[in-house]
């Protein structure tokens, strides 16, 4: 069996996050109609608002905000750096100080000792970490870190890898684009901040206004709002936002939480940060799954809030951030339960009825978590230890969750997900806490999404009820019910076409782009669509349109519609290279231009992306089917077999490898990885068959006739698979399942072509 054809096209690896857009007419009007001059508005730093807003001023200063970043020097350096030194991989590191100066010892690029001058801080409390510079304009976060809590240094990767040493070859390394900060950092820790990345040199040349987050992160460049300042009081209208790019106060919490979603989210990035109504037309955030979340939509790694919060009531119900913040000092504005009970009756819910907890003074022992948080008898009795549970993330930093729940410990039984009573109860077991909470408050329990996201895993028939259920009922956040569209494109693709297009139609901006992002172009209908959202006013979704449309044949693009793709694959190819900075940025840039045909470009960026983060898997294979189409076979074995060491179950990668072997007559080893892509992908009746089709070519009719029939299990409506079925009957003259499998063939596909040939067999 030869396969003479080219492996079929690569398709763009998705890897950029979810981009969500809100329809004109649906348009949030958060940025006032200031005057046009307002469109040349300026950044003129912090100390021109002192004067007239000094109790904000002095609420901020000291604040996270104020020291997420400054100019390491003796006031602001707060680690010990008196000949201090600990152990890491087998190495010793040091901190130490020389005229002035702050020093490191660590490994570097190369995996030797080296030194480094620290140049900035970064952050304050409860840990600080420190940044060196590095060639081609890099600042790179270290691994040495200081624990202001507990005044004591502590390795970053040790606490972050537990299982096992980041060498300096790895992308986790902290002299590596993972601990970047032109590209991790800066944005988020500094004011209008521009990444300045240059793709063809690989380098930086990042800019700020103001080194920390000052004023005009949040309220937008400021000069404006001087003129207005400036002018007579009679002369002031309010009408346009005292002169302000954004506007803060008089809207509703959507748009107040929004103005934060930048950086308080898991996210990617469409170009620098721009000061825009809808938010898609600069950040990406994520949604509430994958590797960062618990399916239940509990946080599992950093979300820095936004994603959890936007899951909880309290935002359903217009709480907004202000609400339990000082937004210039970033405190809460209570330390105890008052910061609930400004919502919630005291005499309901602050009360042992509510809470079955002891209080403090009262007899009892303390208790260990999880984490091995001591929690002292009383503290049961705050809100947030049980609606907000905490976990530690960058080593020592304690963080809740906002998505602000009800403990569920039945759900930590059917979906493994924690639960607040045996994170603090580590000593009990969860059939414990479901005895009591069923003993406190009843056996009845909220049904929640993360059962439905569960079974969809399976792709079973209640998963898919259930999902279309949760995205129609409109009680559940948005950022819920826009991740039930993503598990719907992918464990339900061929049933939720209908459903993704109803959505596309929603007036939410999660919702409508990861409809967009889950379609599959699978007919003219859907074609034209995509084509009508090349001009749509969100950036993200012209980008999204134009990645859909990307590995299409430019001449299937009507002519009429040619000017607008022209311009969103423009924004889509300005954003890959914006983000290209990162292994799959250049991964996705590679797929990019493999699309486009140029080959050259493809394999520069694939090759680019290895280099950068050689665990960067998927990259292998994509880079193994160009290598084989590009004739360069050694290559392509070498990646085929590097990437199936670490993936060995991978069924469809099992099978291109099949394929390649079988091409190169290597007949035995295709053999053999047919069989075991058939093995762990059960469901692909296209193995199935070309498995079928190899034992046939070894003579092995029993066999060939088992993978056929496989296939025809797998998709019985795909008559070429029965027809394959009666080629090897005929061949291997079974003259009796011939007629069997013809007239089969007759009652199901009564308008098959060879109809006439099939009823000749039956005479």
């Amino acid at each position: 069996m030869k396969n003479k054809k080219k492996m079929e096209r690569i398709s763009l690896i998705a890897m950029l996050v979810a981009i969500v857009s809100i329809p004109l007419y649906m348009f949030l009007h958060i940025y006032s109609d200031v005057a046009d001059d307002s469109l040349e508005a300026h950044y003129v730093g912090r100390e021109k608002c002192i004067e007239c807003h000094l109790n904000e001023y002095n609420d901020w200063v000291g604040s996270d905000h104020d020291k997420a970043m400054d100019h390491a020097n003796g006031s602001t350096v707060l680690g010990d750096f008196n000949n201090q030194s600990i152990q890491y991989n087998g190495l010793t590191h040091e901190m130490y100080k020389r005229d002035g100066k702050f020093f490191v010892l660590t490994d570097g690029e190369t995996g030797k000792l080296q030194e480094f001058e620290v140049k900035f801080v970064f952050g304050y409390y409860p840990l600080q970490q420190y940044l060196v510079e590095f060639d081609k304009g890099r600042l790179q976060t270290l691994p040495i870190t200081w624990d202001s809590k507990d005044h004591r240094w502590y390795h970053m990767a040790q606490e972050l890898y537990k299982d096992g040493s980041i060498e300096y070859n790895n992308w986790l390394h902290w002299s590596n684009q993972a601990q970047n900060w032109n590209g991790m950092c800066a944005d988020c820790h500094s004011t209008h901040v521009k990444k300045g990345y240059d793709i063809n040199t690989d380098s930086y040349h990042t800019t700020y206004s103001e080194i920390d987050v000052s004023c005009e992160t949040c309220h937008g460049p400021a000069s404006n709002h001087l003129k207005w300042a400036a002018k007579a009081e009679y002369a002031r209208s309010e009408a346009d936002n005292y002169g302000l790019v954004v506007k803060t106060s008089g809207i509703d919490n959507k748009e107040y939480v929004d103005l934060c979603v930048r950086c308080h989210s898991r996210r990617s990035s469409i170009g620098d940060f721009i000061h825009h109504a809808d938010i898609y037309n600069h950040t990406i955030p994520n949604l509430p799954s994958g590797e960062s979340y618990h399916i239940d939509g509990q946080i599992l790694d950093e979300d820095y809030v936004y994603a959890s919060f936007t899951q909880s009531k309290m935002y359903m119900r217009d709480v907004k951030c202000n609400d339990c913040h000082n937004v210039h000092s970033t405190k809460r504005l209570y330390e105890d339960n008052r910061l609930c009970t400004q919502c919630h009756r005291a005499d309901d819910y602050d009360t042992y009825n509510h809470h079955f907890h002891k209080s403090a003074g009262e007899s009892g022992e303390a208790v260990i978590a999880t984490d091995g948080v001591k929690f002292e008898v009383g503290e049961g009795t705050r809100c947030i230890n049980c609606h907000m549970p905490a976990q530690f993330y960058m080593g020592v930093d304690y963080r809740n969750d906002h998505s602000m729940r009800i403990p569920r410990p039945d759900l930590t039984k059917t979906l493994g997900t924690p639960n607040a009573c045996n994170q603090c109860h580590a000593d009990k077991s969860v059939d414990w806490a479901i005895q009591y909470v069923n003993k406190w408050h009843g056996i009845g329990r909220p049904y929640q999404y993360g059962i439905a996201f569960h079974e969809a895993e399976s792709a079973s028939d209640n998963g898919f009820t259930d999902l279309v259920r949760i995205y129609r009922d409109e009680t559940y956040p948005e950022i819920v019910r826009a991740t039930t569209l993503q598990y719907l494109g992918m464990y339900y693709p061929d049933r939720s076409k209908d459903i993704l297009l109803d959505a596309i139609g929603n007036s939410n901006g999660h919702i409508r782009y990861n409809a967009l992002h889950n379609l599959n172009i699978t007919d003219d209908d859907v074609f034209k669509i995509i084509l009508g959202l090349l001009t749509d006013q969100t950036a993200a979704i012209r980008i999204e349109s134009a990645n859909k449309l990307s590995s299409i044949d430019p001449n299937q693009i009507p002519q009429k519609y040619k000017e607008a793709f022209q311009k969103a694959n423009k924004e889509y190819l300005a954003m890959m290279e914006y983000n290209a900075d990162f292994p799959t940025g250049k991964f996705n840039l590679a797929n990019y231009y493999y699309n486009a045909n140029n080959i050259p470009k493809a394999q520069e960026f694939y090759e680019k992306a290895l280099q950068q983060d050689s665990l960067l898997h998927p990259v292998k294979v994509n880079l193994a089917i160009l290598y084989y189409n590009q004739q360069q076979y050694n290559k392509a074995e070498k990646m085929f077999k590097d990437y199936l060491s670490f993936y060995p179950e991978d069924g469809n990668t099992l099978f291109s490898y099949a394929l390649f072997l079988s091409d190169r007559k290597q007949y035995d080893q295709s053999l053999e990885m047919l069989v075991k892509a058939a093995k762990y992908a059960p469901d692909n009746a296209r193995i199935a068959y070309n498995t079928a089709m190899m034992f046939d070519f070894k003579q092995n009719f029993s066999k060939a006739e088992e993978y056929l029939k496989r296939s025809i299990q797998i998709s019985s409506g795909d008559s070429n698979y029965y027809v394959a079925l009666l080629n090897l009957y005929v061949k291997y003259q079974q003259s009796n399942k011939v007629k069997s499998i013809a007239q089969t063939i007759l009652q199901k596909f009564p308008d098959l072509q060879d109809r006439e040939q099939l009823e000749a067999l039956l005479k």
